[in-house]
């Protein structure tokens, strides 16, 4: 098992990618803290699913928009397990308006939850670990419109743009202490956050037709590549991003 005795904290890992990242490091051998902040239900399943796998789980709610609750969610995590070797920053939230009617409330919304909270998870995170002298890594979920433009979603654009960014500046800050920082870029997953493309047969049909795979990722494309930077086999990796989009970045045109 490529993650065996580490402890990892997942942010937003109650649904989709999130979970499926949860629940496939449990399966890896890892500890896991799984953090919600609205959907204590979802929270409780991958629980019973990282259990099942034979390894402990805790559940801590938090809003990731919150730096307060972003800190506290770190030091519960090390206080409960004693350490942390991996943090996964996948929670993240988007709003659709054209930018012209886009309010204050909803870009500090996106911006909150996508870079300041992942940012201030970092750093709390990277605190503990050279506290304990220890090398550890981040995988931070980032989003195919780091580098594609969204219409109509300017703000979430703006957030993984920044985040790509912050990535790569990370790696060379922290590459002296052994900490490695990655991002993995999903396409279209079937999850929750598509849940009215999914129920749209015609702009799914477009968008499946511009996915040279012919089809939208699951979850569990993501966790696999989750695992890979999570482990050992990833410690001459770091300030890169991994697409995982069947190949839509290269063949993709805005409808």
């Amino acid at each position: 098992m490529k993650l065996a005795g580490k402890i990892a904290l997942v942010t937003g890992s109650s649904l989709g990618i999130g979970r499926a990242i949860a629940v496939r490091f449990a399966q890896e051998g890892a500890d896991v803290v799984i953090n919600y902040n609205r959907t204590p239900s979802g929270a409780q399943e991958a629980l019973d699913e990282v259990e099942a796998a034979g390894r402990r789980g805790l559940v801590v709610q938090a809003d990731l928009s919150v730096t307060a609750e972003v800190k506290k969610l770190v030091a519960t995590a090390v206080e409960h397990f004693g350490q942390l070797d991996i943090l996964v920053n996948n929670a993240g939230i988007e709003t659709h308006a054209p930018f012209w009617q886009v309010t204050e409330a909803d870009y500090d919304r996106v911006l909150n939850v996508n870079l300041k909270g992942v940012f201030f998870a970092t750093q709390a995170m990277v605190q503990h670990l050279m506290t304990t002298k220890r090398s550890g890594k981040v995988v931070n979920i980032s989003s195919v419109h780091e580098e594609l433009p969204f219409p109509n979603f300017a703000a979430y654009c703006a957030s993984k743009g920044g985040l790509k960014m912050l990535t790569r500046n990370l790696a060379v800050e922290l590459g002296q202490f052994g900490i490695t920082i990655n991002s993995i870029a999903p396409g279209a997953i079937e999850t929750p956050i598509n849940r009215k493309l999914l129920r749209d047969p015609q702009k799914l049909g477009a968008l499946q037709a511009q996915i040279p795979l012919a089809r939208l990722g699951r979850p569990e494309d993501v966790a696999g590549l989750a695992v890979f930077l999570a482990s050992s086999d990833a410690d001459y990796v770091t300030g890169s991003t991994y697409f995982v989009d069947g190949g839509l970045t290269w063949h993709y045109k805005e409808q």
